[in-house]
């Protein structure tokens, strides 16, 4: 693939773009931005800050990847923003660097799907395969795992965790952490069950679903504590070997929890 800038875009010497990128009309390029091979910026963006993007990105027009924090405290620190390869970037799209209060650092993995007016803000950590659907408004320090969806016009609080494999409904406010594989949705978002259409997608045997229904069940629907829930759970894993790393991850997910999870 032959890379080509518009003579129309404004790119600083120092940034470091590969041969084969392709630069719409109407673009700026900061100098701390490197660029990976085969990644397309649409017309009218807009990259600055230290940013490392990837290889074969696509950013459709007008995104702003790079800004810097909407954080009061931010005061010109040198923080990042590091996109993994091959993740599709809708319009208007805004993505912001750390801040030196967290990790410095906001990440976005690959193979993302990140649909039109989004906002990721600073020290956010997305992971793989995740669909964020319109207009999803992602506060600070808010981690999305791996094959989660996050349903139009979401807002997620900051310092909250969506679990793999969950999806959130359309609308919905999220402002605790939703654990792995489940189904949420509403003001404030709520479980509504498991994500058995997205696991079975994904490879997830009969018995493993099972598995994890029982323990949605577990979790939010037998009365529990949760420390009786997590023990529960355990001696699931015992029965259950060929869930074993499915609940642990569920598990891992609930001990690492700050913010408490959505409860029915």
């Amino acid at each position: 693939m032959s890379g080509s800038i518009h003579p129309t875009a404004l790119i600083d010497p120092a940034a470091q773009i590969d041969g084969s990128v392709r630069i719409g009309p109407y673009c700026v390029v900061g100098p701390g931005v490197t660029i990976g091979a085969g990644t397309e910026i649409g017309p009218h963006c807009v990259l600055d800050g230290i940013t490392t993007i990837g290889r074969d990105n696509r950013f459709y027009r007008f995104c702003s990847i790079g800004g810097m924090p909407q954080d009061k405290k931010y005061a010109g620190e040198p923080t990042r923003l590091v996109i993994g390869d091959r993740n599709t970037v809708r319009e208007f799209t805004t993505f912001n660097t750390g801040t030196v209060q967290d990790g410095g650092a906001t990440t976005l993995g690959d193979d993302n799907w990140i649909m039109a007016y989004v906002h990721i803000a600073h020290d956010c950590h997305i992971g793989s395969n995740t669909i964020l659907a319109n207009s999803v408004q992602l506060g600070g320090h808010v981690h999305v795992g791996d094959w989660a969806i996050v349903g139009g016009l979401t807002g997620v609080h900051q310092f909250s965790k969506v679990g793999a494999h969950s999806m959130t409904g359309g609308n919905s406010s999220l402002m605790q952490d939703m654990p792995p594989y489940v189904l949420g949705a509403g003001n404030p978002c709520r479980p509504v069950g498991v994500n058995v259409e997205g696991l079975r997608r994904r490879g997830f045997s009969a018995s493993v679903i099972a598995s994890l229904r029982e323990a949605y069940k577990i979790m939010f629907r037998r009365g529990l504590s949760l420390d009786e829930a997590r023990a529960e759970l355990r001696a699931r894993q015992q029965s259950h070997p060929d869930a074993d790393q499915a609940l642990q991850v569920l598990l891992d997910f609930v001990d690492a929890s700050n913010r408490g999870l959505i409860r029915p």
